[in-house]
């Protein structure tokens, strides 16, 4: 696996274990609502990923791309669908996402040599 993957995975499973060995409610219906809400439904969970993606990146929220990313190369969505996503999002959010691009375009091309 990709060292820049590693990191990113271990650090997030270690940082979630933390937060929610507190055992905060709102912190764990937040969490639990997450998980759930991007389980097949009306919309398939890789539609459902895709759109998490897209609005992570006009959000430009790096760690939500690489998160969204992965699950998307997860559900075998492929290049010329995630340059789809990659454009929309773009027109959406405007030039300030462009930088974020990038580094997604980065860590799909990370995850593609898995």
């Amino acid at each position: 696996m990709s060292n820049i993957i590693k990191e990113f995975n271990e650090y997030r499973e270690k940082m979630n274990k933390l937060i929610l060995s507190h055992d905060n409610l709102a912190i764990k219906r937040l969490f639990n609502l997450d998980m759930k809400t991007y389980q097949d439904g009306a919309l398939s969970s890789q539609t459902k990923e895709m759109l998490g993606l897209a609005t992570s990146m006009v959000l430009r929220c790096d760690d939500c791309i690489k998160y969204h990313l992965e699950k998307c190369k997860n559900l075998n969505v492929n290049d010329k669908e995630m340059y789809e996503i990659f454009s929309v999002a773009v027109l959406v959010g405007g030039s300030v996402v462009i930088p974020h691009l990038r580094r997604a375009a980065e860590y799909w091309l990370e995850l593609s040599t898995l």
